[in-house]
Formats: C-alpha cells, structure tokens, sequence
C-alpha cells in the first residue's frame, strides 16, 4: 500500500502536493496537513513528492534527502530525470520564437524508412484551444447520455458532472497542443508518431515548455470528425496521438524515485528448451496488440 509521510516541521501547509495530485488522492487534516486518503487510488507518479518546496513529504519510505535536485541546465540525462507531465499552465500562449523553434526542429524526427508524411496539428492560439474544449465538453456530455456509445465513452463516465459543469477534463486548460497523424499506408504508422512526441517533449523540457501526453484527447479527437477537420487532418491519415503544452504553472523541486524495470543482461547465446506449445503460445502474445 503506498503512503506518504509528512514531516510537520518542514510542511509550510502550501498544499502544493495536494492540487497537483493526479489522482486526486491527497486530502488534508483538520490541522492543514497533507494526508493520503484514498492510497488505492495512487498511481505512484511521485508528483507529490517532486514537488512539495521545503522537503517535507517522503513517499514509500523515500526521503527528499535521497533524491537529486532538478538542474535544468544540466546534461541530457538530467533533463530525462526532471521530465514530469505538465497538468496546470499558466494562460498565456508561447512566444512566436520559441514556437518557431518547436516547429522547426520537428524536420529532424526520425521516421521508419525515412518516411517524411507525418503531419502534424499546432493549436497556436489559446482562443482555438477554448472552442475546442467548448465543442469536445458538449459533444461528450451528449455521447455519455447516449447508451449506444456507452462502451466507448465509459471511461469519460466518472467525469460527467464536472464537464457538466464546464470542466475541462480534457484538455487541462492547456493554451496549445500538438496531434500526430500519420498516412494510413505509411511504414510506422503507429510507430513514428510516438517517436515525434518524444522528441518534441524533450526539446520543448530543454526550453522551459511543459508538456502532457493526452490520452482523453487522442480518444475524442477519433470519435469527433469534426474535430479532425477543424485541425486539418489530411484524408487518409490517421490521428495517432496528442500532446499538450505551454508554460508550467508548477515548479517541481526534485528528481523522484521511480520503480526499477527488469533489464535482462544477454551477454552470451544459451539454449534453451521450449515445446512446441509454448512457442505457439508465445507467438500469439506477440501479436495480441
């Protein structure tokens, strides 16, 4: 079960923690102090624990005092180590340069067999994202009233009150995002895009711009046609994913600790016996997604 521990001396009672908890999972005591309160709800994202200014919350038994400060003029690496996704923005749109900047560096992405037909969709306008939210919000609350759709919208079905309320669940108040399309022909085509964000997230980490892989978005963007055309997706071309972006309205302090992957250290060939059963069953798990 995860938890967090609060050191009382340190808590400036900001509540800092508690407005950029994901999951919404932080509460507060009758004292003002920071408490985890639904902990089945956790996702382990440790943006509660980035960050808090002073140190006072140490998450599963990790304390501040282990962890690197954030060093935004440091290398590549630390600039991989500090990346958080950005949910709250401040409301201003990006300067033209530095928007020229992110849309000049996107020539570069590498793509399977050299295959330059991404297109991509640049939301540059704060007054474009505001229309898009107003459409999306009224389009989805007609969609979760609508029991033939209910399979596909169930996981907007949690949030139907707040976007009833003008909410935007969807976009987080972002003042630009960029979609990802790409031909349904092409080599990569679910591939490449994900390659494109990647890239374009840390180039846009490096010039202080905040960033969101946006699955709620992808989702609406591929059931609303409309939406497609009013940001000019191509015929024959398919939105594979969408991010969020614009100045952070948050500073994290603090480089967490995230959980370890299994790396497998292959440094010689040893045979090994499989049946002809397990080797079947292992290429249908290869092609399950």
């Amino acid at each position: 079960m995860n938890k967090i521990e609060i050191n009382k001396e340190k808590c400036t009672k900001c509540h800092l923690c508690v407005n950029d908890c994901v999951a919404s999972c932080i509460g507060t005591d009758e004292e003002g102090y920071p408490f985890l309160k639904l902990s089945n709800n956790c996702i382990e994202c440790q943006h509660c624990f980035s960050i808090c200014p002073s140190g006072a919350l140490s998450f599963n038994n990790i304390s501040p005092d282990e962890t690197e400060n954030i060093d935004l003029n440091g290398d590549l690496l630390s600039l991989i180590k500090s990346r958080r996704s950005i949910r709250k923005y401040k409301q201003q749109e990006i300067d033209a340069d530095t928007m020229q900047k992110l849309k000049g560096m996107l020539p570069y992405i590498p793509t399977g067999c050299n295959s330059h037909k991404l297109h991509f969709s640049i939301i540059e306008k704060k007054s474009v994202m505001e229309c898009l939210k107003d459409k999306v919000n009224s389009k989805l609350i007609k969609l979760l009233s609508s029991k033939l759709m209910n399979p596909i919208t169930k996981k907007f079905s949690m949030y139907k009150g707040a976007l009833e309320k003008g909410e935007d669940i969807v976009f987080r108040n972002a003042p630009h995002m960029i979609v990802v399309s790409s031909p349904i022909t092409a080599p990569c085509a679910s591939v490449d895009p994900i390659i494109a964000l990647s890239y374009f997230e840390l180039y846009a980490q490096s010039l202080g711009i905040g960033t969101c892989w946006c699955g709620y978005a992808e989702v609406c963007i591929k059931l609303m046609p409309e939406i497609c055309n009013i940001i000019e997706i191509p015929e024959g071309y398919v939105p594979v994913y969408a991010m969020l972006f614009g100045y952070p309205a948050v500073k994290y302090k603090r480089i967490p600790k995230p959980a370890k992957y299994k790396i497998s250290e292959i440094k010689d060939v040893i045979p090994k016996s499989s049946c002809v059963f397990c080797n079947a069953k292992r290429l249908i798990t290869n092609f399950l997604r």
